[in-house]
C-alpha cells in the first residue's frame, strides 16, 4: 500500500477516534491530546498495517493502548492533577496555626462540666469515657445495664448544655 493510499485511509477513518477519545477521558483537551498521539503512533507505524484489515479496529486499538499506558504511567506517579484555575483549595490550610490557648481553654471546660455533673451521672461516664463497656460499667456500680445506658445519655445531654461550642 503506497503512502498516499495509507493517509486517505487514515483521513477517512479519522474522525470516528475523537468521540472514543472523549469516552475514554471524560475531558475534551485530554482527548484532543490522545486524537494527535494515535494519528502520530498510526503514521509512525504505517509499516505495521496490513492492507485489507480493519482500519477503524487498528486505531481504536492503538488509541486503548496509548490511553491505558498513560493511566498507568499517572497511577505510578500518585500525582493529583487540577484543572481548576486557581489553586484555591490546595492553599487552603497554609495559613492555619494550631491555637493551643483555645485548645487549653475548650478542655479545662469540658473538666470542669464534668467536675460538676452530679454524682449519678459522673461515675458511670467517667468510666465509659476511660474505655470500659457498659455491660462491664453495669457490672461494677451493680447497677441494670439499661440504667447505665440512660445515665451515660443524660450525662452526654447535661455536658452539651453546659459546654460552649465555638
Amino acid at each position: 500500500m503506497s503512502t498516499i493510499d495509507f493517509n486517505q485511509m487514515l483521513l477517512n477513518n479519522a474522525e470516528f477516534l475523537k468521540p472514543f477519545a472523549v469516552t475514554l477521558t471524560r475531558d475534551n483537551e485530554t482527548a484532543k491530546d490522545l486524537y494527535q498521539e494515535t494519528l502520530f503512533r498510526a503514521l509512525s507505524n504505517k509499516d505495521k498495517y496490513n492492507a485489507g484489515t480493519n482500519i477503524k479496529a487498528w486505531l481504536y486499538t492503538i488509541m486503548r493502548n496509548i490511553f491505558i499506558n498513560n493511566y498507568r504511567r499517572n497511577a505510578k506517579q500518585s500525582t493529583i492533577f487540577d484543572s481548576t484555575p486557581n489553586d484555591y483549595f490546595i492553599n487552603l490550610n497554609q495559613g492555619a496555626v494550631a491555637n493551643e490557648a483555645i485548645a487549653g481553654i475548650n478542655l479545662k471546660e469540658v473538666k470542669q462540666a464534668i467536675h460538676n455533673l452530679p454524682e449519678i451521672f459522673k461515675n458511670p461516664f467517667l468510666l465509659y469515657f476511660d474505655g470500659y463497656k457498659y455491660h462491664e460499667i453495669a457490672e461494677m456500680l451493680e447497677e441494670p445495664l439499661g440504667t447505665i445506658k440512660s445515665r451515660i445519655h443524660f450525662a452526654r445531654k447535661l455536658l452539651k448544655s453546659h459546654v460552649q461550642r465555638f
